[in-house]
């Protein structure tokens, strides 16, 4: 299905009856990889589930977002079905997004949370990655001159495929902006205000959002219970899919 929300075309799913259940994939991702959690839901609860900006088959947006600009495109999404309460869902990305939403003033009430190797803790460098970080900065300054770019167009792009990550060197420019925005923002303050009954649900090798996140996600969120699947990584809910199900079912009270 498609609808358009802030005049950007946006891609989702609407399915099931009942009350609503608001999925939101990871930075790079899309809804059709959720497809397995959908059907489950969609047993009891009224699921929508949508390509975020950017992502999947919606559009991008004209210029660079922040987490803040996806929590107003969530909410503005949400306008047309009134909704007096919802339960969150998200993996990775949108597990950020939804830290952020929970700490508005909103026109309905959070009745559940679920965070799926949920970003939104800043990770620290070590003295390593410091190093590195000064020498790509120093090395993009000379490369960005003027003189520089003249003789040698392509090494700016070249540097930046070097030490870019996946995500980044996989993003148009508009979105690898909105990527640096994004990870750059620590949102541990935030996560008091995740006030709603909340199941954190993780993969013990998650190197991407590890399993110190989710530690730290259980203790400052106020009613956060984690569970942990051995040996999955940063997509737990599609590596461990049948106990992933059974966990969710339990949540949300539905038969499995």
């Amino acid at each position: 299905m498609n609808k358009t929300v802030n005049g950007l075309n946006i891609n989702y799913v609407d399915r099931g009856e009942g009350e609503i259940v608001v999925v939101l994939h990871g930075w790079g991702s899309n809804i059709t990889l959720h497809e397995h959690m959908i059907s489950i839901l969609a047993q009891r609860y009224r699921v929508l589930a949508m390509d975020m900006p950017g992502f999947g088959e919606s559009d991008e947006p004209a210029e660079p977002w922040c987490v803040d600009d996806y929590v107003d495109f969530v909410i503005e999404f949400l306008k047309e079905y009134s909704p007096s309460k919802i339960t969150v869902m998200g993996h990775s990305f949108g597990g950020r997004v939804i830290i952020k939403l929970c700490s508005r003033e909103l026109p309905f009430e959070i009745e559940k949370v679920v965070l799926i190797d949920a970003a939104g803790v800043k990770p620290k460098k070590t003295l390593k990655q410091k190093t590195k970080q000064k020498i790509y900065k120093a090395t993009k300054s000379i490369y960005s001159s003027a003189p520089v770019q003249k003789m040698f167009p392509e090494a700016l792009e070249n540097l930046r495929r070097k030490n870019g990550s996946a995500d980044y060197n996989a993003a148009s420019p508009v979105m690898r902006q909105t990527l640096v925005r994004v990870v750059n923002e620590d949102l541990c303050d935030l996560m008091p205000n995740v006030k709603a009954p909340t199941l954190l649900v993780w993969g013990t090798l998650d190197d991407a959002t590890p399993l110190s996140d989710a530690l730290t996600m259980e203790k400052l969120m106020p009613d956060a219970g984690l569970v942990k699947f051995e040996g999955a990584g940063h997509y737990s809910f599609l590596e461990c899919r049948d106990q992933f199900g059974r966990v969710l079912s339990s949540f949300m009270n539905i038969p499995y």
